[in-house]
């Protein structure tokens, strides 16, 4: 590859000062930009999915099924759910979606995440759009300012995800339950529900920063054998991290579809037993 002097009146991108004297913004042939555009329009549509149901505040129980969006609910304007997580610490003043207060948990625990940073990044600020693509960005300062300077909160919101995964665990024993509350039972639902909190939960513990709080700052394994086995554990679903974040994502995204579509009457609830 060739190095020179950079064109004149240029100064960002791959024309900027002190970079290779090449006319083309990349070198690559192949079709680098599906990656990309994939990731922005399958995070763009569960955005917009996840927030028509955020603000829906309705079709989202139907005995024994808790849509993992409204739960915990913690207004008293919830839906009253039979056993269900209603905890209402938020009174009648709270008038919106009772989604909206418990989304920021696993919402924040995904938006910090750094396989989701790399999505949204590349997929809709091209910063960079892909490997060996330059960024059309004149500065970067990467998550030194705000608002990405909150990007460093991550581990805090690992913390706060973890008992909304628990809570969830509790939604999935519940379905385990037929619409009159009787225990022994099991339908569709409870299939789609076990799948979701499986997924959440490989997602979570996949987590990076679940992986250095298990095994991180040790200077000896082998002083510390429990840690060492839970830091390989960790170690072996964090190579599969980004696919279970997709996984999970369509998952949670399902599970609501689920209940809404029973709670709206469209179809009745398959039951196996």
């Amino acid at each position: 590859m060739a190095t020179g002097t950079e064109p004149p009146g240029s100064a960002t991108g791959v024309r900027s000062p002190g970079r290779a004297a090449i006319a083309a913004r990349h070198l690559r042939t192949d079709r680098w930009w599906l990656s990309p555009a994939a990731t922005a329009a399958g995070l763009l549509a569960f955005v917009a999915y996840s927030t028509w149901r955020a603000f829906a505040a309705a079709d989202y129980y139907t005995a024994p099924y808790v849509s993992p969006f409204y739960s915990p609910c913690l207004a008293s304007n919830c839906v009253p759910m039979e056993g269900g997580p209603n905890w209402e610490v938020f009174g009648s003043w709270w008038t919106l979606s009772p989604a909206l207060l418990i989304l920021v948990f696993p919402l924040g625990f995904r938006l910090t995440c750094y396989y989701y940073r790399k999505a949204y990044y590349r997929g809709f600020w091209a910063s960079p759009p892909a490997c060996a693509v330059a960024e059309p960005h004149r500065t970067y300062t990467g998550e030194t300012r705000f608002p990405l300077l909150l990007q460093n909160l991550h581990r805090y919101f690992f913390y706060l995800a973890l008992p909304v995964a628990g809570i969830l665990t509790y939604d999935t024993v519940l379905t385990f339950r037929d619409s009159s509350y009787a225990w022994g039972h099991a339908g569709l639902g409870t299939l789609v529900f076990l799948v979701n909190i499986a997924l959440i939960w490989a997602y979570t513990l996949s987590c990076h920063s679940c992986r250095h709080i298990v095994g991180g700052r040790l200077r000896h394994f082998s002083k510390h054998p429990v840690r060492y086995r839970l830091w390989t554990w960790t170690g072996r679903l964090n190579r599969w991290h980004m696919q279970l974040a997709w996984a999970s994502l369509i998952s949670v995204a399902a599970c609501d579809l689920y209940v809404y579509l029973l709670a709206t009457g469209t179809f009745d609830d398959p039951r196996f037993f």
